[in-house]
């Protein structure tokens, strides 16, 4: 089991930038594929944005791409959710997860983090 502590949430304006981070407390980062995933009060945990376990190929939901960018430093244990041209729709509790196998876009992790808040004013 490791542990996942992300940062960097809070208040931001409709067509402001954020930039959340995951480090992972295991150092042999690049053996786990990592995502993001959001969720809001009374909805299911949806998929934002996933990377592999080397960091070379990344998944993204149709409803963020091209506005957010996830990007993993191996050397540095931490994955990074650039979010650009944040709408208030995006606002949400954002979760880190890692699982030590390949990607996948359910939330069949094993490992969580203790999410951070993002709001998003209109």
């Amino acid at each position: 089991q490791v542990q996942l502590v992300e940062s960097g949430g809070g208040l931001v304006e409709a067509g402001g930038s954020l930039r959340l981070s995951c480090a992972i407390s295991e150092h042999t980062a690049n053996t786990y594929s990592m995502a993001w995933f959001r969720q809001v009060p009374g909805k299911e945990r949806e998929f934002v944005a996933g990377i592999s376990r080397s960091g070379m190929i990344t998944y993204y939901a149709d409803s963020v791409r091209g506005r957010f960018t996830i990007a993993k430093d191996n050397a540095k244990n931490t994955v990074f959710l650039q979010m650009n041209t944040l709408t208030p729709e995006d606002t949400a509790y954002y979760y880190c997860a890692a699982r030590p196998a390949a990607f996948t876009r359910e939330p069949f992790y094993d490992n969580w983090g203790q999410g951070t808040q993002v709001t998003v004013s209109s």
